[in-house]
C-alpha cells in the first residue's frame, strides 16, 4: 500500500469514527462576562473604523470604548456581588480561567484605570488647532513617513488615528485574561493579546514621530525576547509536568499527583526542567513589571510613546503583570518557594535601589516617572515576597492605588507645552508653580504620593505593603525598602522645590487648559489619591477579602 494510501485510509476511518469524541467546551459566558463585552466592543471599534465616514468616528469609537468599559466594570461588580469572589470562586472555561478574588479585584481596576485613560486618549484641546481641525496626540495618518508629503496632507486635510480606541479596548481585553489565567498557554495569548496593540500604540505620537517610532521597535524586540523566553518556560514546564493547568504543575510540584503515568515518572524527578522553566517564566513576567535587570525598555518606551499611551500603559501593564506574577507563585510554585524567594529577595532589592537611585540623575519628566515606576515594582515585589495572605491583599491594595496615581502625573504632563508640543525637560518646569499654581499644586500632590507621604495613597500603599513583608519575614528587605524611599523622595520633592521656589523663564512653557475629559481623568486621580490615603482601611478590608486564589 502507498504511503498516500495509508494517509487516505486513515482520513476516512477519522471521518467514520462516532462524533461523540470531541467533546463541547463548556462555557461559563456570565462569568468571562467582562473580557467579553471588552473584547466584542473592541471588533465592533474595527468594524466602526471600516465602516463609518471619517469625520463620524471620533465619537463613535468614544461612546462605544466608554459604555463597553462602564458595563465590563458594571459585569465584574455583579459577580464580585454574586459572591463570585469569595464563596462561589471557580474556574471557568475549561480550567483556562480563574473566577476568583484577585481576578476579580485587579480586573475591575484595569477596567477602572483604561476607563480614565479613554477620557485622557479622546483629549483634543490640548495642541493648537492644525488647519481649523481640532488635534490629539496621535499622529494623523500612522502609515505615513514621519516629516513626509503624505503626512503633511493628512495633517492639513484634518485626519485623526481613531483606532487607538479599538487597539485600546484589544490591550484591555488582553490585560482581564492575563491575572486570571489558569494554565500556561491561556496566559501566553493574553500576553500577546496585550501586548501587541501596545507596541503598536507606542508608534503614533503625534509630534516627535521619529522617538516615537523608536520607542514602538525598542519595545517590540525587548517585548519578542520576553515572549521567547515564557514560552520556552512554558515549554520545559509542560515537558517537567506532562500538564500546563496551573493546579496540575502544583500538585506535580508538591509530589500529591494522583496517577504517575511511566511518562510522567520519567520527567518528574528531573528538577533542572522544573527550576529553568519556572525561571524563564519568571522572566517574561518580570520583563512587563519592569523590574531590574528587566527594565532597560521602559525609560525608553515612556519618553518615546504618546502621554496617554504611556500613562495607560505604565498603570495597566503594572496591575495585569503582577496579577499573573501573583498567581503563578501563590497557586503553581509555592511548593518551590526555598527557590524563588532568595532570587525574588535579590530582584526586589536591586529594582528598589536601582530604579530610585537612577531616577536622582534624569533631566525628562517622563523618564524620572519611568525609572520612579521601576522602584514602585521594586515595592510591590516585596509585598511579593511575604507569602503570606497579607502579602496578596497589600500588592492589590498597592496596585490600585498606584495606577491612579501614574495616570494623574502624565495627564498632568500632557498639559505643560510649548512650541514644540509636550515639554517634558524638568528645566522648562522651573516656575511652573507661579504661572498655574493649581496644576503645579496637583502634580506635587501625585509626587508626594509617589514619595509615600502620609495621607496619600502612596504611604498607606507602602505601610501595607512592608507590613506584609516584615509579617513574613523579610525585614531586612523592609529596611532597604525605606532607604529606597528615601532616595525616592529627594527628587520627588526636588521636583516640587524645583516649580513653586524658582523663578519662572521668560519663553517657559505654556499650560493648555483641558477639555473636561483630562480635567475628569486629573479630577479622578487627585480624588483616589486623597481618599485612599486619609480612610485607606475600608480599601484594606476590600482587598483583605479579595485576596484567596481558587486552588
Amino acid at each position: 500500500m502507498s504511503h498516500a494510501a495509508t494517509v487516505h485510509s486513515l482520513w476516512t476511518t477519522a471521518a467514520v469514527s462516532p462524533p461523540d469524541k470531541i467533546p463541547t467546551p463548556h462555557i461559563e459566558y456570565g462569568q468571562l462576562a467582562p473580557t467579553l463585552i471588552v473584547l466584542g466592543a473592541a471588533i465592533v471599534g474595527v468594524l466602526i473604523e471600516a465602516l463609518l465616514p471619517r469625520r463620524h468616528r471620533y465619537a463613535a469609537q468614544l461612546f462605544v470604548s466608554v459604555v463597553a468599559l462602564a458595563a465590563a466594570f458594571a459585569a465584574v461588580l455583579g459577580l464580585a456581588a454574586g459572591d463570585y469572589g469569595t464563596s462561589k470562586a471557580r474556574i471557568a472555561a475549561m480550567g483556562a480561567i480563574a473566577v476568583d478574588g484577585p481576578a476579580l479585584f485587579l480586573e475591575g481596576t484595569i477596567l477602572l484605570v483604561a476607563l480614565v485613560a479613554v477620557f485622557t486618549f479622546a483629549e483634543r484641546r490640548l495642541d493648537p488647532a492644525a488647519h481649523g481641525n481640532r488635534v490629539d496626540s496621535f499622529a494623523a495618518q500612522a502609515a505615513a513617513v514621519p516629516g513626509g508629503d503624505a503626512e503633511k496632507a493628512a495633517v492639513k486635510a484634518g485626519f485623526t488615528t481613531t483606532e487607538v480606541f479599538p487597539l485600546l479596548l484589544f490591550a484591555v481585553g488582553g490585560m482581564l485574561i492575563f491575572p486570571a489565567a489558569n494554565d500556561l498557554l491561556t496566559l501566553f495569548v493574553a500576553l500577546e493579546v496585550f501586548s501587541l496593540p501596545l507596541y503598536v500604540l507606542c508608534a503614533l505620537a503625534r509630534r516627535h514621530r521619529m522617538l516615537s517610532q523608536e520607542a514602538a521597535v525598542k519595545y517590540f524586540l525587548l517585548g519578542a525576547f520576553s515572549s521567547a523566553f515564557l514560552l520556552f518556560g512554558i515549554a520545559l514546564l509542560y515537558g517537567y509536568a506532562g500538564t500546563v493547568t496551573y493546579a496540575g504543575i502544583a500538585d506535580v510540584v508538591d509530589g500529591t499527583v494522583r496517577e504517575v503515568t511511566p511518562a510522567l515518572a520519567g520527567t518528574m524527578g528531573n528538577d533542572a526542567l522544573l527550576l529553568i522553566g519556572g525561571a524563564m517564566v519568571l522572566m517574561g513576567l518580570l520583563f512587563k513589571i519592569g523590574a531590574v535587570p528587566f527594565h532597560m525598555w521602559t525609560p525608553d518606551v515612556y519618553q518615546g510613546a504618546p502621554t496617554p499611551v504611556t500613562g495607560f500603559m505604565a498603570a495597566a501593564t503594572k496591575v495585569a503583570a503582577f496579577g499573573a506574577l501573583l498567581r503563578l507563585l501563590y497557586v503553581v510554585l509555592p511548593g518551590l518557594r526555598w527557590d524563588w524567594r532568595p532570587v525574588m529577595w535579590g530582584v526586589a532589592i536591586v529594582t528598589m535601589l536601582g530604579g530610585a537611585i537612577v531616577a536622582v540623575t534624569q533631566t525628562d519628566v517622563k523618564r524620572l516617572l519611568a525609572y520612579s515606576s521601576i522602584a514602585h515594582a521594586g515595592f510591590i515585589l516585596a509585598g511579593v515576597i511575604a507569602m503570606t495572605p497579607d502579602g496578596i491583599s497589600s500588592v492589590l491594595f498597592y496596585l490600585a492605588a498606584y495606577s491612579f496615581v501614574t495616570l494623574g502625573a502624565f495627564s498632568v504632563v500632557t498639559l505643560v507645552r510649548d512650541a514644540g508640543g509636550e515639554a517634558t525637560h524638568l528645566s522648562k518646569w522651573a516656575g511652573l508653580g507661579r504661572r498655574s499654581p493649581l496644576v503645579a499644586a496637583v502634580f506635587a500632590i501625585f509626587l508626594l504620593a509617589f514619595a509615600g507621604i502620609p495621607l496619600t495613597s502612596g504611604f498607606a500603599g507602602k505601610f501595607a505593603v512592608f507590613k506584609a513583608a516584615a509579617d513574613g519575614g523579610a525585614g531586612p528587605l523592609v529596611v532597604i525598602g525605606v532607604i529606597s524611599s528615601a532616595i525616592a523622595a529627594f527628587f520627588y520633592i526636588r521636583v516640587i522645590v524645583l516649580m513653586f521656589f524658582s523663578e519662572p523663564r521668560t519663553e517657559g512653557p505654556s499650560v493648555a487648559v483641558p477639555s473636561p475629559l483630562t480635567s475628569a481623568a486629573i479630577a479622578i486621580g487627585v480624588a483616589v489619591t486623597i481618599v485612599l490615603g486619609v480612610a485607606p482601611q475600608y480599601f484594606l478590608d476590600l482587598a483583605g477579602q479579595a485576596g484567596v486564589f481558587v486552588r
